[in-house]
């Protein structure tokens, strides 16, 4: 499982197994944040699979499904929320890590 750092408090990845939580926890996150909805693929973990074991493993999950080329000013606002709720570093995963990126990148051009 490879990440990108976007942040000192957020990184991002493609799709997630439960069996990565464990080195997520590892790496020193806090937090798990899925931007990816549910059956976008066949054979993908559910994000409630992927939530019980983040949960497990003593770690925040947060589910925020953005539709892939459809970002919502909503997704935006409650990516936003998540960022100040959740104790950080978070780390967010999608298909590729696009959305999360792109959800980070609105969100600091809101606060700009």
């Amino acid at each position: 499982m490879e990440y990108r750092e976007i942040s000192e408090d957020y990184s991002v990845s493609g799709q997630i197994q439960p069996a990565d939580v464990a080195a997520i926890k590892a790496a020193g996150f806090k937090s798990v944040i899925c931007n990816r909805p549910d059956d976008e693929q066949p054979g993908q973990p559910s994000a409630d699979t992927v939530k019980a074991a983040v949960e497990a493993a003593g770690l925040a999950f947060r589910y925020i499904p953005v539709v892939s080329g459809q970002i919502t000013a909503e997704n935006v606002e409650d990516q936003a929320e998540a960022l100040d709720e959740l104790e950080g570093p978070i780390f967010a995963y999608c298909r590729s890590g696009a959305r999360c990126t792109n959800l980070y990148g609105l969100i600091q051009q809101q606060k700009g």
